[in-house]
């Protein structure tokens, strides 16, 4: 595998875009990121240190109106999409041919079953060329396709609720320990950066602060995710994400129930085991739950869980930033796998 390579981001103005382009700035096998601008963005400032002071120095960041001549012209190894979704969905096959390894933040590439993908309406040039590519694209969660990923050319990163709630349910799904046919209630609360840079009137601070709301219930684009990667039926899982009235941060509460009684010991230890050769998953010891604060600015998904005595239902609370573990640092963690790196370059 090489040494280094040269990354490219478009859409680094953007939340997760800017952590993204913050993260291969320092990464020790990333040459200085370029930075691209799309057509019609309208007010991008000529270097992104002009938007974010927080990365001035180190000769400026650039931002580079894209096209892929200057893809070619840079020697760009993988490009990282952190675009909208339709965007995303246009330009992956362009980016196939010309042989780029493209890491996407959109949900554009998550999802192989048609009824569920069909939320986002997707207009295909090429239908067949896009059904072909999204059997090809792995879905970004190192944890559960780290194999897969070290063959991929596109890679479909997570979302990030949907990143919160299949770390915190695998292991214990994957084992058949838990009753599905009782059903799974996953009640997640993210930061108002989950929405992305583009105000709108529900992430208004006026609307925002000093406030809790439900949204999207039943209909939320990460409930797919959640269905394809833990094999769940729709009617199995309740989904219901909230807005909270903090920057940045997921904290997903998920009720079940068990097949049969369980100790909190056997539990502990099927988490531990299933993630034994992960860095980014922290399984808390029994009855010590995560909070928001443990996990933000690292690509750390905490994980606890409280077993009630009768051993059987069990509450299971997971936590990570959602623009580094649920974006971001969950991309370039995606990108060390596919180079063969280890896991936690770049990241620590």
């Amino acid at each position: 595998m090489p040494q280094t390579i040269q990354p490219a981001v478009v859409g680094a103005t953007g939340y997760a875009g800017f952590e993204l382009a913050r993260l291969l700035a320092r990464h020790p096998h990333a040459k200085k990121p370029v930075l691209f601008t799309r057509n019609g963005e309208g007010g991008s400032p000529a270097k992104l240190d002009e938007l974010y002071p927080h990365v001035s120095g180190n000769g400026g960041y650039p931002l580079v109106p894209f096209d892929w001549e200057s893809v070619r012209a840079q020697g760009v190894d993988v490009l990282f999409l952190a675009t909208p979704h339709e965007v995303s969905r246009e330009w992956v096959p362009e980016a196939m041919e010309q042989g780029v390894h493209v890491i996407d933040l959109s949900g554009a590439w998550r999802l192989g079953t048609p009824e569920y993908r069909a939320i986002y309406d997707f207009k295909d040039d090429n239908p067949a060329l896009a059904d072909k590519l999204t059997a090809q694209a792995v879905y970004g969660i190192p944890e559960l396709h780290r194999d897969e990923l070290k063959e991929a050319a596109l890679v479909a990163n997570a979302g990030c609720y949907a990143t919160s709630i299949i770390l915190a349910l695998a292991p214990l799904v994957r084992a058949g320990l838990v009753d599905l046919d009782h059903g799974v209630v996953c009640d997640s609360k993210s930061g108002v950066s989950g929405a992305g840079k583009q105000p709108t009137q529900k992430t208004h601070f006026v609307e925002v602060a000093e406030n809790l709301s439900a949204y999207s219930v039943f209909n939320h684009r990460h409930t797919g995710e959640i269905l394809e990667q833990l094999g769940l039926l729709p009617e199995q899982l309740i989904f219901t994400p909230h807005l909270l009235p903090i920057p940045r941060g997921i904290l997903s509460t998920i009720y079940v129930r068990l097949n049969s009684t369980m100790t909190a010991d056997a539990i502990e230890s099927c988490m531990k085991k299933f993630y034994s050769a992960s860095p980014w998953v922290r399984v808390f010891p029994a009855g010590k739950l995560p909070q928001i604060q443990y996990s933000l600015h690292t690509n750390y998904c905490d994980v606890g869980f409280t077993l009630a005595q009768d051993g059987k239902r069990l509450v299971i609370v997971s936590c990570l930033d959602n623009l580094v573990k649920g974006a971001a640092g969950q991309a370039v963690q995606n990108m060390n796998v596919v180079f063969g790196w280890n896991e936690e370059e770049g990241l620590r």
